[in-house]
């Protein structure tokens, strides 16, 4: 028996199969193209296997993630051509004919890192995990399950104070200008320099802005879901840059409330954000076909 991932990132589609032990067997890029050609080719894909029996489906947003909603399961408005109102996971179902799961490609990658806290024997139970990149999202794990029936977290758009350092800075956020996401995420190192981040010198005092910037969301974070570790992935944070958020955290914060060791508490991601979604789509795909046999047995 097999289990599948599906992940909608980027310009790419990801695909992958496994075994019910989590075994990786096979993995397929898919260029996202036209909807036609893309579905044409992901259901291709998987048909060469004749024993699929659940698949997990993540994708970039705005999605719907409300079950009751008539639009469950379609990818919203989007500034991708071609692709504004399509029904993703309707469109899959019917064709893979097996149980599907529905989320974030955040939220993937955090349920991935969890599932990997769960097969190292440590358990994470409560999780933040950020990625950062063209922009800001977060996944939040809670006792296992995701938190918010109406859709992920928008941590990405919480509104952080400016730094001195940006006090003429607007931000590069289409809605909200100089939320956290117009002020870290990768198109705000090319509008205050025209270069990308990874070509500004750590040297550079920008870097003490954006530390103090994810200091602030952290210590939210900490506040509102009281998590036992924030996992930051990105290739725009070094450790550098993580321990100037350490830094930022422990002055601003000033032990409020006792989160362990710092080193523990904040962590940086090793492993890419693909290879967590995978792990977390297939293990969605798992849970979602013994709940689906349970209810077909009754």
């Amino acid at each position: 028996m097999l289990l599948g991932s599906i992940e909608f990132k980027n310009d790419n589609v990801i695909c992958a199969i496994s075994d019910f032990k989590m075994n990786l067997k096979d993995k397929f890029q898919i260029p996202l193209t036209s909807p036609s050609q893309t579905f044409n080719e992901i259901i291709k894909y998987f048909n060469q296997f004749d024993d699929l029996k659940a698949v997990g489906f993540s994708s970039f947003g705005p999605i719907e993630l409300r079950t009751a909603s008539p639009k469950y399961g379609y990818l919203l408005d989007t500034t991708r051509e071609g692709w504004s109102n399509i029904n993703l996971l309707g469109t899959l179902s019917y064709y893979l004919n097996v149980p599907m799961t529905f989320t974030t490609d955040v939220n993937s990658e955090a349920y991935g890192k969890y599932i990997e806290s769960v097969f190292s024997n440590k358990p994470i139970y409560s999780l933040v995990y950020y990625s950062i990149g063209n922009g800001i999202g977060a996944g939040i794990i809670n006792n296992g399950k995701f938190v918010g029936y109406n859709g992920s977290s928008e941590i990405g758009h919480i509104y952080p104070k400016k730094d001195s350092y940006d006090q003429d800075f607007s931000g590069t956020c289409l809605y909200q200008g100089d939320c956290l996401e117009g002020l870290v995420a990768d198109p705000s190192f090319k509008a205050r320099f025209d270069k990308p981040s990874t070509e500004i010198s750590m040297l550079n005092p920008v870097w003490k802005a954006i530390a103090n910037y994810l200091a602030q969301s952290i210590i939210q974070s900490t506040l509102f879901i009281r998590p036992d570790k924030i996992v930051i992935n990105s290739s725009m944070i070094n450790q550098i840059e993580l321990d100037k958020i350490k830094e930022q955290f422990k002055s601003t914060f000033n032990n409020y409330l006792n989160v362990g060791n710092i080193d523990d508490y904040i962590q940086l991601e090793e492993k890419s954000g693909d290879d967590l979604s995978i792990t977390g789509n297939i293990s969605l795909a798992k849970k979602k076909f013994f709940e689906s046999a349970v209810i077909y047995n009754q």
